[in-house]
C-alpha cells in the first residue's frame, strides 16, 4: 500500500515505514503530524485517485528531527565589471518517518452504489409514448 501526499508544494510517494526529508514543518521533534493533502491511494492493486484531494485519506507521520540540507552557491558576475558577488543557501528541512495510511473505503464506494439507479427496474418500467 502506497499513498501520493501534497506538502511544501512537493509531492511524495510513500508508504509505511518510509522516512522523508521535507520543507520545514512548525512541529517538534518527536510529535505527530498528519497529512490530509493526499492525492492518491494504491490499496492492493485498487488505485483511488483524488479530485483534488482523496476524501477520509490520512497520512500519519512522526516527526524524527529538524536539520538544514546542503549548501547551494549562486555566484553572480558582471563581466569587465568587477563585480562579483557569491551568495550561499541552505533550505531548512524537517525530517518524518511514515507510520501508516488510514482510509475509508467503505465510505468511498457506498455513495457511488446508492446514487446509480438500478437497472432492472428501468426496464420493467412501462414505456408509454
Amino acid at each position: 500500500m502506497y499513498a501520493v501526499l501534497e506538502t511544501g508544494s512537493k509531492q511524495y510517494r510513500v508508504s509505511a515505514g518510509d522516512q522523508l526529508e521535507i520543507e520545514r514543518l512548525a512541529v517538534e521533534a518527536g510529535q505527530p503530524v498528519t497529512f490530509d493533502r493526499v492525492l492518491l491511494v494504491n490499496q492492493d492493486g485498487k488505485i483511488t485517485v483524488g479530485t483534488p484531494t482523496v476524501a477520509n485519506a490520512v497520512v500519519a507521520a512522526d516527526v524524527i528531527e529538524h536539520k538544514r540540507g546542503e549548501k547551494k552557491i549562486a555566484f553572480k558576475m558582471k563581466r569587465r565589471k568587477g563585480y562579483h558577488k557569491t551568495i550561499g543557501h541552505r533550505q531548512e528541512l524537517t525530517v518524518i518517518k511514515i507510520k501508516e495510511i488510514r482510509t475509508e473505503s467503505s465510505s468511498t464506494s457506498g455513495p457511488t452504489s446508492a446514487a446509480e439507479p438500478s437497472p432492472v427496474a428501468d426496464a420493467s418500467a412501462p414505456v408509454t409514448n
